[in-house]
């Protein structure tokens, strides 16, 4: 495999990492996407890029996932939130992510609801 691809009109590496939030080593190929964002353990990326690929944010920080999204196509993306600027951005599964984590936090609406379902109980 070539260590390099194209996306977008910029270079990307497609290198192994280790995940700075649960140690894991983790391969670049990622089936079902073009290229590895996130871990496919703990769901946790790093807050790297503006716009796709441009590696321009200067944060760096964890990018928590905190949601999923369906998009219209029918097509799962997790909801990230950077842990050091707040900054929410979107990024696609991948066929081998963790299946529990993902079902973990499409869940969390209904598990723990953002508001209290006591006075909804009552009527």
């Amino acid at each position: 495999m070539d260590d390099k691809y194209t996306k977008a009109g910029h270079d990307l590496e497609t290198v192994q990492f280790v995940c700075r939030y649960c140690g894991r080593n983790v391969s670049p190929s990622a089936p079902g996407t073009a290229f590895r964002n996130h871990c496919p353990w703990c769901l946790r990326s790093l807050h790297l890029d503006e716009k796709a690929g441009d590696r321009a944010a200067s944060c760096g920080g964890i990018m928590e996932p905190v949601a999923i999204s369906v998009r219209r196509d029918k097509e799962w993306v997790i909801i990230h939130r950077c842990a050091s600027c707040g900054t929410l951005k979107e990024n696609r599964i991948a066929g081998d992510d963790n299946e529990i984590a993902l079902l973990s936090l499409a869940v969390r609406p209904v598990a723990r609801p953002p508001f209290p379902l006591d006075g909804l109980l009552d009527k």
